[in-house]
């Protein structure tokens, strides 16, 4: 190396040093520090008790914020689920019976409303959601006792329980009204109040503790047959479907069915009554998170797609099937594919709803169109080709398409459906439509018989052919007259 080169290291080394040595001067010979005076700590105490404060706040904050975002969608939905009873089933259903029958149809709907939530508040939400055994709760919430403001952690950690038994209310106050479709124009009003009160009690609240509540034969947690239901497929819309079919056979043909038209009244009103069934879905299927969650924005997003789809699907296959798509098919069609995607709402992707609800309009229209023509039976309003049908197939569809990355019901990482790899879902899927079925069969059997014979079903012929405004109610829905 260069006697140059050498000079300038030397000389970089002799300007670096007092610079090195200032910094590791105090490593050396550290500065003796002074001892901390009383009030030093004593403020150090309370700086840290306030932070401790701040904390405590802002996380209390953030629960009541969450608590009462939750509270205020779920009120939000019970409200909608009521919207689609009245006015949303009583005017769809109202206008498709002839203006002879329209408030002795609309006074169905409004019964339920009234007798349901009655029986509901006694007994009704203690037998589907209290403490009891496989198929029905107990006897611990009779007339609401311990139903309060606090959360039931079984349930939701973010609601009062009495958000969770007014929502769903709503549910028991619709199932039993649907099924009103399939014996229209001729069931006694007396006949009517009585069985649909038995059967939300004896058919509906076991049915829905055994899919929704603890102890659940059906429950996806810790249930025997663990089956996926998110917001009433089979709860719901299979146990009414089935029940419906069973009524129109046991009551038999309206007078001159099928040889004389029957046609709807007022498709303007089925229309509207339609158009809020769907709005009120949401309600109905994003609610049943239980919070103001992402998993009800899964819900409601698969409830559009799903009626959207249908209403499309079955408009086609009318095209093909009477060379002209109709309004009353369009409806349809929508009210099928919001019946098929509701077990499947909180569990599925955006594109399985699609095919969900495309399928259930082709399907449903078979139903309507081709089984019951073939087999003859007046289901009046086809409650049984919609909600029977189209809930049977949601149900199993459920088992088919349902995600992990939408809903890890099971566990993280576990497969939820066929299509993350867990085929025996399918079979879960089709024991609780077996058991919905039947239970449906038998109980609407026996209670049909026995209200037969204590006031009779039927309306008289006569009183039939004045129509049920008249003979049931003593009034007409329109006075032309006038």
């Amino acid at each position: 190396m260069s006697r140059r080169v050498l000079k300038s290291l030397l000389l970089m080394v002799l300007l670096a040093a007092p610079s090195m040595a200032l910094a590791i001067a105090p490593e050396i010979n550290p500065a003796p520090s002074l001892p901390a005076t009383q009030a030093q700590i004593d403020a150090l105490q309370k700086a840290v008790v306030e932070a401790q404060n701040a904390s405590s706040k802002a996380q209390a904050a953030a629960i009541n914020a969450q608590f009462s975002g939750d509270n205020a969608w779920m009120l939000t939905s019970a409200a909608l689920v009521l919207l689609m009873t009245g006015p949303g089933l009583a005017l769809f259903y109202g206008g498709l019976v002839r203006k002879k029958n329209i408030l002795g149809t609309m006074m169905q709907s409004f019964a339920m409303m009234g007798l349901v939530t009655v029986l509901w508040a006694i007994v009704g939400y203690s037998l589907a959601f209290g403490h009891g055994n496989w198929f029905v709760g107990g006897f611990e919430h009779l007339f609401l006792k311990g139903v309060g403001l606090n959360p039931n952690l079984d349930y939701a950690t973010t609601i009062p329980e009495q958000t969770l038994m007014i929502y769903q209310l709503m549910f028991a106050i619709i199932t039993p009204a649907l099924i009103t479709g399939a014996f229209a124009e001729r069931m006694k009003f007396s006949a009517m109040a009585i069985f649909l009160s038995l059967w939300s009690l004896l058919v509906y609240c076991p049915m829905a503790h055994m899919v929704w509540g603890v102890g659940g034969l059906l429950n996806n947690v810790g249930g025997r047959f663990p089956s996926l239901d998110f917001a009433g497929g089979t709860v719901v819309h299979i146990t009414s479907g089935v029940s419906a079919l069973i009524c129109c056979l046991y009551l038999g043909k309206r007078i001159g069915y099928p040889q004389t038209k029957m046609q709807p009244h007022s498709m303007v009103l089925s229309f509207i009554g339609a158009c809020l069934l769907w709005v009120g879905w949401f309600g109905f299927n994003a609610g049943s998170a239980l919070a103001a969650s992402s998993l009800a924005t899964s819900a409601f997003v698969n409830t559009h797609f799903a009626a959207a789809a249908a209403a499309i699907g079955w408009s086609i296959a009318e095209w093909i099937h009477n060379g002209k798509p109709t309004a009353l098919g369009a409806i349809s069609g929508a009210v099928a594919g919001l019946v098929a995607i509701t077990p499947a709402s909180g569990f599925v992707q955006p594109m399985s709803a699609l095919a969900i609800g495309l399928l259930a309009g082709f399907i449903c229209f078979f139903m309507v169109f081709i089984v019951k023509g073939l087999f003859g039976y007046d289901d009046s309003l086809d409650a049984f080709g919609v909600h029977g049908a189209g809930g049977t197939l949601g149900a199993i569809l459920t088992g088919l398409f349902a995600a992990s990355v939408i809903n890890p019901v099971f566990g993280k990482d576990a497969p939820v459906g066929a299509i993350d790899g867990n085929w025996h879902q399918v079979m879960n899927q089709l024991a609780g439509v077996g058991i919905a079925w039947a239970i449906s069969v038998v109980g609407t059997l026996v209670l049909l018989f026995i209200v037969d014979r204590i006031v009779g079903l039927r309306v008289s012929p006569e009183e039939e052919a004045a129509g049920l405004d008249l003979s049931q109610h003593n009034e007409e829905g329109y006075d032309f007259a006038t």
